[in-house]
C-alpha cells in the first residue's frame, strides 16, 4: 500500500510525503509550490478565485480538465491526477485564447477575481471543444467580481469561444499511464500537520473502504465540498481521514428500465454533474435546482451521498429524494440493507448509518408519464447560495380530480419532512385552486419551522402555502 502521493502540475511530475499531504490544494500550491496565481479569499468553495483544473485519467480518450475549487479539496484526493494552474496556463510567450480575451475584452479591474475567472474560462472553452453546448452564466456562475459588472467577462468567453482546445496542445497525455495505475492503488499515507499526528487511508476498492470502515475514529469524506469549509474554518480537525474518492463501485449515475417505473441507480459518489447529465434526459423538472448546487465547481466534485450523509434539513436533495419514496442501500463488512429515505433520519443530523457502514446506493424511481412533479428553492441569491426553504411536489391526475399525491418540505425543522397530512387535503380531491388553499392551510399546520439568518418561521410557514399554489397555476396554465 502506497505511503506517498504523486500528482502532475502544469505538466511537472510531483511527489507529496508526510504532513504536506493533508494540506487543501490551494495551501499546497501557493506555500509549498510557489504557485500563488491561484488566490484564496472565501475558503469556503463561493467566490472561485482559487479555481484550478483538475483530471482524473483515463484508460481510453482524452482527460477532462475540470474546475474545481482548491480551497477546499484535499490533496490527498488529487493523488494520480493532473492539475493545471492559471500559471501554468500559457505557453512559453504565448497567452492562452482565454488570457488574451480578458486583456482585450478588459474583463480584469483589480485582478483578484482574474485568475479565477480566466481558469473557468478555460475549463468551459475545453467542454465546448469536447461537444458540450456552454452557457457562460452558467459556467461562470462560480466565480464573483466586485468590479466589473461581469458584461466584459462574458465579452471575453465569447471572444475565447471558436479557439482550438489550448489544454489538448498545451499538455500531453503521457501522465496517463501512471495515473490510471496510481488511481487504482490504496494509500495509508501518515505525516505531522502543525504538530499533530495525521493518516488518511484511500482505499481503492469498497471491500477495503468497507474493512477501513470498522475504525470508527476515521471521518469519511468523499467530495470535501462541506468538509472542507469546516477545515478552513477550525471546526472541523480529524486525525484520521477515510477518503473513498477512487473506490468505482461507488461512482456513476444509471437508469434501470425495467419495471415501471424506470428507476435512477446512483452511486453516492456521483458528482452533480454526474445527476444533471441523466436528469436532464430522464428527470427534467429537477434540472433547475441541480444547477443551482453551487458554481460548477462545486458540482464537479460535491457527492449526491455527501448531500444525504451530511444530513442537512436544507440539503436541496432531499425533498426530491423523500417524494420519489428513494431508498438507500447501506453496506458494512457483514451486509447490506435498504432503508426508505424518509426514515433514515432520526433528528437533526441523527442518521441510521452504523458506525461500520457506508452508503452505498441510491435507487429513485422516476416520475412516470401521468406524474407531474414540481420542485422549488427558495434562497436570497439565485447562485451559489444556502435554501431557506425547498420543496417536491409530486401528483398524479385523474380527469379533473388528484389521484395521488406527494409533498416534501426542507428547511422547516430539524430533518427534511414528508407532509402526510398535506398529501391526504390533496388525495381524491378536485384539481382545483380551493383544493391547493385548504391542502396550503394544511401544510402551515404540520410544520413548525424556526427563524434564523435565512428567514423567519411566518416567512417559511407562508411558502409552505404558496408553493402549492405555484403548483396549481403553473400546472393550470401548462396545460392550456
Amino acid at each position: 500500500m502506497r505511503d506517498y502521493l504523486v500528482l502532475w502540475v502544469n505538466g511537472v511530475r510531483r511527489e507529496v510525503r508526510g504532513g504536506d499531504a493533508f494540506l487543501t490544494l490551494s495551501d499546497w500550491l501557493r506555500g509549498r509550490l510557489g504557485l500563488v496565481g491561484t488566490k484564496i479569499m472565501c475558503a469556503e468553495g463561493d467566490c472561485g478565485a482559487c479555481t484550478v483544473l483538475v483530471a482524473e485519467p483515463v484508460e481510453r480518450g482524452r482527460p477532462r480538465f475540470l474546475p474545481i475549487d482548491s480551497c477546499i479539496r484535499f490533496l490527498f484526493q488529487v493523488d494520480g491526477c493532473h492539475v493545471v494552474t492559471v500559471d501554468g496556463l500559457a505557453n512559453g510567450g504565448s497567452l492562452a485564447p482565454v488570457q488574451q480575451a480578458m486583456i482585450d475584452c478588459h474583463g480584469s479591474q483589480c485582478g483578484f477575481c482574474t485568475p479565477g475567472f480566466v481558469m473557468a474560462l478555460a475549463g468551459g472553452r475545453h467542454a465546448e471543444a469536447a461537444g458540450e453546448v456552454v452557457d457562460w452564466r452558467k459556467e461562470l456562475a462560480g466565480n464573483l467580481c466586485r468590479c466589473t459588472g461581469y458584461v466584459s467577462i462574458f465579452e471575453a468567453a465569447e471572444r475565447a469561444g471558436g479557439e482550438a482546445d489550448w489544454l489538448a496542445t498545451r499538455f500531453d497525455d503521457s501522465w496517463m499511464r501512471e495515473g490510471v495505475r496510481l488511481r487504482r492503488e490504496s494509500l495509508d499515507v501518515r505525516g505531522e500537520l502543525d504538530g499533530v499526528a495525521m493518516r488518511a487511508t484511500c482505499p481503492a476498492s469498497l471491500t477495503e473502504a468497507l474493512a477501513a470502515r470498522r475504525q470508527p475514529e476515521a471521518r469519511v469524506v468523499a467530495g470535501a465540498t462541506d468538509l472542507g469549509v469546516l477545515w478552513n474554518k477550525g471546526k472541523l480537525r480529524p486525525r484520521h481521514w477515510l477518503d473513498l474518492s477512487r473506490v468505482v463501485e461507488l461512482r456513476g449515475v444509471d437508469v434501470e428500465e425495467s419495471g415501471a417505473p424506470a428507476t435512477l441507480m446512483a452511486g453516492p459518489l456521483a458528482t452533480w454533474t454526474d445527476m444533471l447529465r441523466v436528469c436532464t434526459e430522464r428527470c427534467g423538472e429537477a434540472v433547475a435546482v441541480l444547477e443551482s448546487f453551487g458554481g460548477p465547481q462545486i458540482r464537479h466534485v460535491g457527492t449526491l451521498g455527501g448531500n444525504i450523509v451530511n444530513g442537512s434539513p436544507i440539503a436541496d436533495s432531499l425533498p426530491l429524494l423523500y417524494a420519489m419514496e428513494a431508498t438507500l442501500e447501506l453496506a458494512s463488512a457483514a451486509g447490506t440493507r435498504a432503508v426508505p429515505v424518509h426514515v433514515f433520519y432520526k433528528g437533526y443530523k441523527q442518521l441510521d448509518l452504523g458506525p461500520d457502514e457506508l452508503l452505498v446506493r441510491v435507487r429513485m424511481p422516476l416520475p412516470g408519464p401521468d406524474d407531474v412533479l414540481r420542485l422549488v428553492k427558495v434562497s436570497r441569491r439565485r447562485d451559489l447560495d444556502i435554501s431557506t426553504f425547498t420543496s417536491a411536489i409530486l401528483v398524479r391526475r385523474a380527469g379533473d380530480r388528484i389521484a395521488t399525491a406527494r409533498v416534501a418540505y426542507g428547511g422547516v425543522g430539524p430533518t427534511a419532512v414528508r407532509m402526510r397530512n398535506t398529501e391526504q387535503a390533496l388525495a381524491g380531491k378536485p384539481f382545483t385552486e380551493a383544493t391547493f388553499r385548504q391542502a396550503g392551510d394544511a401544510a402551515a399546520a404540520e410544520i413548525r419551522p424556526l427563524s434564523d439568518v435565512r428567514g423567519s418561521a411566518d416567512y417559511r410557514l407562508q411558502l409552505a402555502r404558496s408553493v402549492l399554489l405555484k403548483f396549481f397555476h403553473e400546472q393550470t396554465a401548462a396545460v392550456g
